[in-house]
């Protein structure tokens, strides 16, 4: 029997980024790649990312997190996620740590300092980003990663060339286009999420700027596929477009689930993510999810 069997779990969403929040503080047990299908596998449980508690790591931080796609990969950072986590951290009766006031999350990806803003909105300090093309990563070395080479071999979409690449903790590619509804994620996201030029694979965003202050996004998620919302892909998008020039340090990143505020910090080059949260349902896992999950 797993060690997961009868474990409680909150189903959540940040803009319709579906998220399933597990405690295991307290347990030595590390979740499997196939036990994460599983989860993502029941209805009730079903997940864009899987977000995992556990002990604390370095001193002065609340809680470790993993962070799971719905194929089972780790990925390294999940804005939305963070939020949710946080709520659960300061809200939810069980999961609620001690004290009130400000979190202090960590991924293998760094600290994620969380400010909680109102009830259900929190600003999560996604650091800084990573612009080198081996921080990224990249496969082949970049002068500017401003405007990078991926071909998507599709000639029928000329705009579809340079992307912008950046590193939130997991990387990213960022299309400029003039309609970011235009393009099939479904057809496009996985080859491009494959492309050779992207080592670790890689979050593919298609964004249209409207105006300095505003972007909108859709993004084909890493080990995810097409989502309502990523916020470090709105993360990437904001920064990307600020080394661009074509949008300030400041914006608001509207992706299909509803709206993010993301800041790029002059001060310490940190990037601010500001959303919402929302409960959907809490549940125990099914022992019978895990019959072939050993």
């Amino acid at each position: 029997m797993s060690a997961l069997s009868n474990s409680r779990f909150l189903k959540m969403n940040g803009l319709g980024n579906e998220i399933t929040v597990l405690d295991l503080r307290g347990s030595p047990h590390r979740v499997s790649a196939a036990e994460a299908r599983a989860i993502a596998a029941d209805p009730r449980s079903r997940f864009d990312q899987l977000m995992v508690l556990h002990d604390p790591v370095t001193p002065g931080t609340d809680a470790y997190m993993r962070i799971y796609n719905t194929d089972g990969s780790e990925s390294g950072a999940c804005g939305n996620g963070t939020r949710c986590v946080a709520w659960a951290m300061t809200a939810d009766p069980v999961m609620r740590r001690a004290g009130d006031g400000d979190l202090v999350l960590e991924t293998k990806a760094g600290l994620l300092p969380v400010e909680r803003m109102s009830d259900r909105v929190f600003t999560v300090d996604m650091g800084p980003p990573r612009l080198e093309w081996n921080e990224i990563p990249l496969r082949d070395p970049v002068a500017d990663t401003r405007a990078i080479t991926l071909d998507t071999h599709l000639p029928e979409a000329p705009e579809l060339r340079n992307p912008s690449a950046v590193s939130m903790g997991n990387p990213h590619v960022v299309f400029w286009v003039s309609d970011a509804t235009a393009y099939d994620l479904a057809a496009i996201g996985p080859v491009l999420e494959h492309d050779p030029a992207l080592p670790e694979r890689g979050n593919i965003s298609f964004a249209q700027v409207t105006s300095p202050e505003h972007i909108l996004l859709r993004v084909w998620e890493r080990g995810a596929g097409a989502t309502r919302a990523c916020g470090s892909a709105a993360c990437a998008a904001l920064v990307a477009a600020a080394r661009k020039g074509l949008t300030g340090r400041k914006a608001v990143v509207s992706l299909p689930g509803g709206d993010l505020v993301i800041e790029w910090r002059a001060s310490d080059g940190h990037v601010l993510m500001t959303g919402p949260t929302e409960l959907e349902h809490e549940g125990i896992l099914s022992p019978a999810l895990f019959a072939g999950a050993a």
